[in-house]
């Protein structure tokens, strides 16, 4: 009787679990067929009469400006020094501002800005009135609020607010990229590209999965999006804001642009930006040395942090977002938000595919032990398992295929293998993201979420 209450659990939870992953591969395959299709039509057609554009023959913007650069840190006293540093070295003579929001209870991140700041009139400390830690949203609002200051100060409105973390490894092109695309487009987004992992195997494994991820949505997933119509969302680094356009969103009860009791502003904006007929693009350049230009920037390399950051993530895009930002725009928007709100639902379908497998592994070894048979799949279950197989396939080798374009292929080959701690990660995250948005559904408020950051030492060959 037991076997075979088993038995029938097992047969329902695969079920939902076939016609789970069946969807969800569909969903993929239309995604990379689009993207092969456009880049096939790109290199026959468009790239066959124009050569493709780099920075080094980017004309220069008729209307130049300068770029305010919004940089919230929260306990960032160990990176934010280096970052600075670096961005001052890269960006050079171009016409910017940086504007770091700090906490008044975070004396550490305060001080090493003010350090620096005092005898460099293009970095600025932003000190939030309230102590931290609020939301990235607040601290964003704070240099949003300074900004307006400086600007009644030398008479003069910034052209584009660009977005930063205090973790960034920036490209000495993106000040002059935003100065000239901004001229056609609201909201601009380059690629994000995580820097692998170093210290131990899981260490690696851990940061790594971040790079596969990445190199898979930066490199198809955004292309697709902007190709379709649909918005375009911010990632929150590397992203560029038009000036009056970023102003519209301004809510004096928030006092700036961005909502401060969201966990993910950035993307928020994105949308709404979208939703004001505003237009969002991805652009992915290479510079007169051939390389992307991009933000680069170590990801979290411990299970805690990673599981925390997605969580937040979930929180604000999945489950917060789908009664914040609703269901504006048309079927491609539909479809774009739909995807971008299933990683919750993804996740518990991930756990029910693993829950099958384990069922049928007891029931396999029950089957050892007593004349009780293995149930096999019904024909209609049989046929799902083996589309999924087909997709299953499929989804590995794009993964490795753009992983292997990005970091290299022998990086490419060890993304399939990483997709198991990944699928454990966004489980784990997911668990964590439904407790916090209970929380806050009963009156706790969400705030930000802290992951420790680190730079890289830029002066080793490394």
């Amino acid at each position: 009787m037991v076997f075979a209450f088993l038995a029938r659990v097992h047969h329902e939870i695969l079920l939902f679990a076939a016609v789970g992953l069946a969807i969800g591969g569909i969903d993929d395959f239309i995604i990379d067929m689009v993207f092969l299709c456009r880049s096939l039509w790109r290199r026959l057609i468009v790239y066959s009469r124009h050569p493709r554009m780099t920075t080094a023959t980017l004309p220069a913007s008729p209307q130049p400006g300068r770029i305010a650069i919004f940089i919230p840190a929260w306990q960032e006293a160990d990176v934010i020094g280096p970052m600075l540093r670096n961005a001052l070295a890269q960006w050079g003579n171009h016409d910017y501002r940086i504007f770091v929001g700090v906490y008044p209870n975070d004396r550490a991140t305060w001080d090493a800005v003010a350090s620096l700041a005092a005898g460099e009139e293009r970095v600025i400390l932003c000190v939030n009135e309230r102590h931290g830690p609020t939301t990235k949203a607040d601290c964003l609002n704070a240099a949003w609020r300074t900004m307006l200051s400086e600007e009644e100060r030398i008479g003069m409105r910034f052209k584009a607010i660009a977005l930063h973390d205090a973790e960034d490894v920036v490209h000495r092109d993106e000040i002059r990229l935003f100065d000239v695309m901004i001229d056609r487009f609201q909201l601009i987004q380059l690629p994000v590209l995580p820097l692998t992992g170093r210290g131990g195997w899981w260490a690696r494994t851990i940061a790594n999965h971040y790079g596969d991820e990445f190199a898979e949505s930066h490199g198809k997933a955004l292309t697709v999006r902007e190709a379709m119509g649909a918005s375009m969302p911010s990632a929150g680094v590397a992203c560029a804001f038009e000036r009056t356009m970023l102003e519209r969103l301004v809510n004096p009860a928030n006092g700036g642009p961005f909502d401060p009791v969201s966990l993910t502003e950035d993307y928020e904006v994105g949308l709404r930006i979208g939703n004001m007929g505003g237009r969002g693009v991805f652009i992915r350049m290479r510079d007169s040395d051939g390389r992307l230009v991009a933000t680069r920037e170590y990801f979290p390399d411990s299970l805690k942090d990673a599981v925390k950051q997605k969580a937040r993530w979930i929180v604000g895009i999945s489950l917060a977002g789908w009664d914040r930002m609703g269901w504006q725009g048309g079927p491609a928007e539909w479809w774009m938000r739909m995807r971008d709100r299933a990683a919750a639902l993804s996740a518990f379908i991930l756990f029910t595919a693993y829950l099958a497998l384990l069922l049928w592994g007891v029931l396999l070894v029950g089957s050892l032990f007593s004349a009780f048979p293995v149930p096999r799949p019904t024909p209609t279950v049989e046929a799902l398992l083996w589309i999924d197989f087909a997709f299953m396939t499929w989804r590995m080798a794009m993964r490795a295929l753009f992983s292997g374009m990005t970091y290299g292929w022998a990086f490419g080959l060890a993304a399939i293998p990483r997709t198991f701690i990944a699928n454990i990660i966004a489980m784990m995250a997911a668990r964590r993201a439904i407790f916090l948005y209970l929380q806050s559904l009963i009156g706790r408020p969400l705030t930000w979420d802290k992951t420790r950051h680190r730079f890289p030492d830029l002066e080793s060959p490394a």
